[in-house]
């Protein structure tokens, strides 16, 4: 799976994206964003509020925990404002 990460959860991460392997452990994006957590505090910190982070899956805005392929795309990104 491809990993992207935006705005300030990519400052605090340091990173703009990742490749993980497809497992059963993160087999939805319920359990991707639980593992994510215990990747350390940074992790800890930018998933600890999922009020202030949103998921795409294939370019997919997604509400809900959904599914996950060894080839999908998953991005996670603040909440979009308009003005």
């Amino acid at each position: 799976m491809k990993i992207l990460y935006f705005a300030w959860l990519k400052a605090k991460l340091q990173m703009t994206e990742e490749t993980l392997p497809w497992s059963e452990e993160r087999s939805d994006t319920d359990s991707l964003v639980r593992w994510m957590k215990s990747r350390g505090p940074a992790f800890a910190e930018v998933f600890s509020d999922l009020e202030v982070v949103r998921i795409a899956v294939n370019q997919e805005y997604i509400v809900g925990n959904t599914p996950l392929k060894e080839n999908d795309e998953v991005a996670f990104f603040p909440p979009v404002t308009g003005g």
